[in-house]
């Protein structure tokens, strides 16, 4: 009998299709037998990663931290050293600071800057983990010097850069062996998924698959379905979210209604000049100080939501002190150098005047 290719039958779609399966029907490929391994869906959205961050291979997850807990434990084992910063997503600073230490893995925890990690890597170091625009503070890290530091000591550096996205800076370009993606975020841009991707080499990749499909940290087709069409318009909405966001740190610096400015577009960012060589723009995401409370300041917002996210098409506002922070405590927050009256806006696609607009009277 001779085998009729569905597409023949069907027709060859424009969109690559999902496909809804739990398993597949034996004898056949070598590949896919169960979809918590392989799913071509999945499979497609990892091509699509991989060309996208110039990696040798890509994978998916259930999550932006599945991503990240996936990677360092595919690396890290008892008796092994870890480097990262403390001005991290507050989830991947506990898995450091408690649940790697938990497990005999050393963690060294530095000071916001690139010349406080630098200072934190030597021989005895397994792996760095930096976010190259850190989450909440908008630190940019110096990811030229701090892969030579790696390089010199023989430890991996693994990047999340989420926050400044593929669109903004080519992480493995400039000698990271893994980057990471909240694919929840930018990648996927309409706050309609939980996902997270990596890419890197082809050794690497191939053992955090390895443990991706021990733990179970999978995505699912719809997922990957969804954030391959979000990928579709990322340099689109980026290059806008770009000259959004940039416009509107301009406007919130010159207010007498807020007192500090933090973005890396504005020549008062500590890092502005290392932002200005690796960055193509300068994302999305501003940290503000209010001179109000931040209740106030969100009741008089109508089409700005308050959400414990960002990177989508609509214009976000968050309070790290109570959301994305929230389980730092008082002294990990003074280092961070944030309280209750700081905002974390996300720029969105919309009119930048109607913004400003907004933002304008909400602080007023």
């Amino acid at each position: 009998m001779i085998e009729t290719d569905i597409n023949d039958i069907y027709g060859r779609p424009l969109v690559f299709p999902i496909y809804q399966t739990g398993s597949y029907e034996i004898p056949g490929g070598e590949k896919f037998r169960y979809s918590r391994e392989y799913n071509p869906t999945v499979e497609n959205l990892n091509n699509v990663i991989k060309r996208l961050e110039h990696g040798d291979l890509a994978n998916s997850f259930s999550s932006g931290m599945g991503a990240i807990t996936t990677t360092l434990l595919s690396i890290l084992r008892p008796g092994d050293e870890a480097v990262t910063h403390i001005d991290t997503f507050a989830r991947s600073y506990h898995f450091f600071s408690e649940f790697l230490r938990s497990f005999g893995i050393k963690t060294r925890i530095s000071r916001p800057g690139t010349e406080n990690i630098l200072e934190e890597i030597n021989k005895r170091t397994k792996l760095v983990f930096i976010e190259t625009l850190s989450n909440p503070v908008l630190r940019v890290y110096d990811i030229d010097e701090i892969s030579k530091a790696c390089s010199e000591n023989g430890a991996l550096l693994i990047c999340d850069s989420t926050f400044a996205t593929p669109y903004n800076l080519k992480t493995l370009d400039h000698g990271a062996d893994v980057v990471i993606h909240s694919a929840s975020k930018f990648l996927s841009g309409h706050n309609d998924v939980i996902a997270g991707v990596a890419a890197g080499s082809y050794d690497l990749i191939k053992r955090i698959d390895d443990t991706r499909r021990s733990l179970g940290t999978s995505m699912d087709p719809n997922t990957a379905f969804l954030v391959e069409r979000g990928i579709k318009t990322l340099d689109l909405r980026m290059e806008k979210i770009n000259e959004n966001a940039m416009k509107i740190a301009r406007f919130l610096n010159e207010s007498p209604r807020v007192s500090d400015v933090i973005y890396p577009g504005l020549e008062s960012h500590p890092d502005h000049g290392i932002a200005s060589r690796l960055l193509r723009g300068y994302s999305g995401v501003i940290l503000f100080k209010l001179k109000k409370d931040f209740n106030d300041f969100i009741d008089k917002l109508s089409n700005i939501k308050a959400a414990n996210t960002l990177g989508g098409l609509n214009t976000i506002v968050s309070n790290p002190y109570t959301m994305s922070h929230r389980s730092l405590n008082n002294d990990e927050l003074k280092i961070l150098g944030i309280d209750k009256d700081y905002v974390r806006l996300s720029a969105g696609i919309e009119n930048p005047e109607n913004i400003i607009e907004e933002l304008n009277t909400a602080i007023s």
